[in-house]
């Protein structure tokens, strides 16, 4: 019998399969465990009395209602045997820096971390014929897909190669070539990643003895958590298109997304299993004996699909894989972009921009768009400039050869030639500190509107105009309401007189989302056109309500809500809000929507005038009452728009669904069910949306119907 302690987890291997394994602190036995069918256990949460987990249903209740292995000392039986004492470490039980003088070089390798796992790894060296020999400055792209994998490399280390980075790719542990067991967002994922860049940064071949990290979505993930583990080497981070809470991913108001979130979490479970992810069973099939000892663990790994599903309310245990609840801790430079109508994570990574308190400098560029949108032409060399300054410690400067060849690999990505920036910062020549002195006199937030309207090529990843502000929400937004009307308006008056208006539970619309044919060639949304079918809802599955043609622009920045009277006809239900423009040339575009489940009742602390949050713990789950009012505020999830003179805008209310091109709703629906949304008197709705004075240079003309990225349109629906 091996027994390994690692950081909150416990891992036995070598025994005979079915032996029932006991495992105890000094106040007795915790839990027993059976043996699988390769002799392993492992253990990473704890049920609150002594059980024995026996199979995947008492494994899974044990991950619901249980509670993380705590750090200290351990003991684990099996037939009679006893194993010594088992340190259980804490994310911050850091090992003998001696384990981090691990040499690396080009090419293909492993790092051992503090656990004794060994993650894969490859090292890319930028091209000597443009930079130069080493040292350089160096980044880490570190995630569960494939960034170790040597013959094909991330989108993120193609682009730090050519800008003259070199690079690590690193695959999680139960990813790929690695060992251990994967653990989605877990503390000992975070502490890898802190041995990771301790490792990396002692290279001789590494610029300044620290490193940086790149990566857009999953790999820009990670990065959240390695940074809140605080290495000391680490430079800064680059997080891309990235979600502030794997819980609320799944359970987006509380309704679970069995669209992207559930495909994504079952590829997971996929590529996991052992030569899941195909390139790791080519190497084992050539003889890396390493990379086969690895997956012999693969046993192990967690059903998340299943998982996932199971936890249907929000525990406190989850705040330790809960990225917003860990950003304060980041101590080091951070660049950030993400998309508003992103396809993916959606735009809730916005309400965690003001929560990086300890980050020294911050930038964030954000966008309407997709979700790959943040290694675009449009923004790409911002990251660039950013990682010049932080990583490398130099003036950002763009090679001639890369300039000129970086064109047409951009054209082969998405779809059409860009005309790339200028460098900015020539005029400081070689002294960094003038550049420097430039670049943080700039605001922190770069607001950049109507992508995919700013190249002749329609729908390509270029913008129309821009603004900045130096936080966001932007500091001068104030709370506009517009109330709910019985004639299907939306009006500045409170009405005066009680209405009502209903709504048909929609069986159909949890399934339909008007990109799904995609979800299998998620590569499309990098091209300029994304088909869609944006189907609407008939006339008695909808409420909605549209405000009088504006006489003048109006920015919209920030989240917003419905302040929502409603009356249930049934005890659980679901509502979705949809925020559209009814443009004056007859076309209808989407802006934003926003989800919640009504038996979830209490709001977070951090909820304010505009923003809406809800703890969605157990606890605070109340039933409805069939024809009862309750009033609820709906969140209506981060968004940038202007809305031009003319336009007018558009809620409209309904069963969850139809209007996101991936996420799909089990929501609670039930055939003939009918709900009624309280107008006027004492039970008037409203909405509540952050209204920026700050109105831009912009073009007066709309920008072209359907060419927005992220954005739609369709034919104003004449009723």
């Amino acid at each position: 019998m091996d027994v390994v302690g690692g950081v909150e987890t416990v891992t036995v291997t070598g025994v005979a399969a079915g032996t029932e394994i006991q495992v105890s602190d000094s106040s007795g036995p915790l839990v027993s465990l059976l043996a699988d069918e390769s002799g392993n256990a492992f253990v990473s949460f704890l049920p609150h009395t002594p059980a024995l987990l026996d199979s995947p249903e008492s494994i899974l209740a044990c991950l619901v209602d249980g509670h993380p292995v705590p750090p200290g000392d351990y003991l684990v039986e099996a037939d009679g045997h006893q194993s010594e004492v088992v340190r259980v470490l804490g994310l911050d039980d850091h090992p003998d820096p001696a384990l981090y003088e691990q040499p690396l070089d080009a090419g293909f390798g492993y790092i051992t971390m503090r656990d004794g796992v060994s993650l894969s790894a490859m090292v890319r060296f930028p091209p000597e014929e443009l930079y130069g020999p080493a040292p350089w400055p160096t980044v880490i792209d570190y995630s569960g897909y494939t960034p170790s994998d040597p013959d094909t490399p991330q989108a993120a280390t193609v682009l730090a190669n050519l800008l003259g980075f070199a690079v690590v790719g690193v695959n999680m542990r139960g990813t790929g070539c690695s060992g251990g067991v994967f653990d989605l967002f877990s503390p000992a994922q975070a502490a890898d990643g802190y041995d990771v860049v301790e490792v990396v940064a002692r290279q001789p071949w590494v610029l300044h003895e620290h490193v940086g990290m790149v990566g857009l979505s999953y790999p820009g993930i990670s990065q959240l958590y390695v940074a809140a583990a605080r290495p000391p080497s680490l430079a800064a981070i680059t997080p891309l298109s990235v979600i502030d809470d794997p819980w609320r991913q799944q359970w987006p108001g509380g309704i679970y997304n069995s669209g992207f979130t559930r495909a994504w979490v079952a590829a997971r479970d996929q590529q996991t299993q052992a030569g899941g992810q195909s390139w790791d069973q080519r190497r084992i099939d050539s003889g890396d004996a390493v990379a086969l000892a690895n997956q012999s663990i693969r046993s192990q790994n967690l059903d998340f699909e299943r998982f996932g599903r199971a936890m249907e309310n929000y525990r406190e245990v989850l705040e330790a894989r809960r990225a917003a609840a860990l950003i304060e801790r980041i101590e080091v430079p951070l660049y950030l972009t993400g998309a508003w109508q992103d396809e993916q994570t959606g735009s809730r990574f916005a309400t965690m921009l003001e929560g990086f308190r300890g980050s020294p400098e911050q930038r964030f560029s954000l966008f309407n768009g997709h979700h790959p949108d943040g290694f675009s032409p449009m923004v790409v060399l911002r990251w660039y400039e950013f990682l010049s300054f932080h990583v490398a410690r130099r003036v950002p400067k763009v090679h001639e050869l890369v300039r000129a060849l970086a064109p047409a690999q951009f054209a082969e990505f998405f779809g059409y030639t860009p005309v790339l920036e200028e460098d900015r910062f020539s005029g400081a020549a070689d002294d960094l500190e003038v550049a420097l002195t430039q670049y943080r006199s700039e605001p922190r937030v770069r607001l950049l509107f109507e992508n995919g309207a700013g190249h002749e090529v329609r729908g390509a990843t270029a913008h129309r105009f821009e603004a900045e502000a130096t936080a966001f929400p932007p500091e001068d937004t104030t709370a506009r309401r517009w109330y709910l009307a019985a004639d299907g308006m939306l009006t500045d008056a409170q009405p005066s007189t009680a209405a009502e208006a209903s709504y048909l539970d929609d069986l159909e619309a949890g399934s339909l989302a008007y990109s799904m044919e995609l979800l299998s060639d998620l590569n499309r949304f990098t091209m300029p056109e994304v088909p869609i079918t944006w189907t609407a809802f008939a006339p008695e599955h909808r409420v909605r309500f549209d405000s009088a043609p504006l006489d003048a622009p109006l920015l919209i920045a920030g989240s917003g809500h419905i302040d929502l009277w409603i009356r249930p006809g049934t005890t659980d239900t679901a509502v979705q809000a949809t925020i559209t423009e009814l443009r004056s040339d007859d076309w209808e575009q989407r802006v934003q929507c926003g989800w919640h489940r009504l038996q979830h009742a209490v709001e977070t602390a951090e909820s304010d005038e505009l923003f809406v949050d809800y703890t969605f713990l157990a606890d605070d789950r109340r039933e409805l009452l069939v024809g009862e009012w309750i009033r609820r505020r709906v969140p209506i999830h981060p968004f940038v728009h202007l809305f031009r003179p003319g336009s007018r805008i558009r809620l409209q209310l309904s069963t969850p669904g139809r209007d996101h091109p991936f996420w799909c709703f089990e929501a609670p629906v039930e055939s003939g069910a009918s709900h009624a949304v309280g107008l006027g008197a004492d039970r008037s709705s409203s909405l509540v949306l952050p209204v920026w004075t700050c109105v831009p240079d912009h073009p007066t003309d709309l920008p072209p119907p359907g060419s927005l990225r992220g954005q739609p349109c369709r034919r104003i629906e004449v009723v």
